[in-house]
């Protein structure tokens, strides 16, 4: 026998997770637990005790005005670390090369996983004086450009149920750390299509990001360039910002996205 082997009703459970999770998938509009109870023909009490469990876990959601379930957040974070297994930075890289080489500044690129942005590609300039980071490192999403842009993609509902329980933690006299704040900072992000860091995880060190939209109209990284505050004046964040708008619109177009929607 195999001792490292999950018991029958373990297995049950977990395929019956799956398949809530396959039908909350296939529809367009929120279900309810009657709805859920008939098409999968589940006993009530066991499915009352997986969706709590995929609830609290955050990967199904209920709405708690309608007592109607839909797709949790974590779900997203899932679709976003498979899209990077398709290719992402090895998409974004040439473009971050190319404002590298212009700019001789670290560029960076990033995605979204609960609360923290995760670099998951980063070019180097050849600066004595450069931003220390790697590819792998996450960050508090509120302290950076890159988790701004990441962050603003969310609705405020979403955002709400991420941050809830969270405590926006200070790093410097500059970072937001009330949730209020952070969404209003949010919203002006989403007006202007870009994101700032004003020395908010870092002192000395500032930043600008973009978003990364795929085809589905979906913020699903941002792409940055950062530098010390010494070196940012205006003709560099100017030249940053026109330099990342391009290549973040190239890319996204890559990625089936399109500019102009219909």
């Amino acid at each position: 026998m195999n001792v490292n082997a999950p018991p029958s009703d373990a297995v049950k459970s977990a395929r019956r997770a799956l398949a809530i999770l396959e039908l909350l998938t296939e529809q367009e509009q929120p279900l309810g637990f009657t709805e859920l109870a008939d098409r999968l023909g589940y006993p009530k009490s066991s499915l009352h005790g997986l969706l709590r469990t995929l609830v609290d876990s955050g990967w199904a959601h209920l709405d708690d005005r309608t007592r109607r379930y839909s797709l949790g957040i974590r779900t997203l974070s899932a679709g976003n670390a498979y899209g990077r297994t398709l290719g992402l930075a090895d998409r974004a890289l040439p473009h971050m090369r190319a404002i590298r080489d212009e700019l001789n500044e670290t560029v960076q690129l990033a995605v979204l996983d609960g609360v923290d942005n995760v670099y998951v590609a980063k070019v180097d300039g050849r600066q004595a004086l450069a931003l220390a980071s790697e590819v792998g490192r996450r960050l508090p999403a509120h302290t950076t450009a890159l988790g701004k842009v990441l962050l603003a993609g969310l609705p405020d509902s979403e955002l709400a149920q991420r941050f809830r329980g969270v405590t926006l933690a200070s790093f410097t006299p500059h970072t937001v750390t009330n949730l209020a704040d952070l969404v209003t900072v949010l919203r002006q992000v989403r007006r202007r299509g870009y994101g700032a860091d004003g020395e908010e995880y870092t002192v000395g060190v500032r930043c600008l990001a973009v978003p990364v939209r795929d085809g589905n109209d979906r913020v699903v990284a941002g792409m940055s360039v950062s530098a010390p505050t010494i070196r940012f004046r205006r003709p560099l964040r100017q030249r940053a910002l026109d330099l990342l708008r391009e290549a973040g619109s190239a890319l996204s177009t890559e990625l089936g996205h399109r500019s102009e929607r219909s």
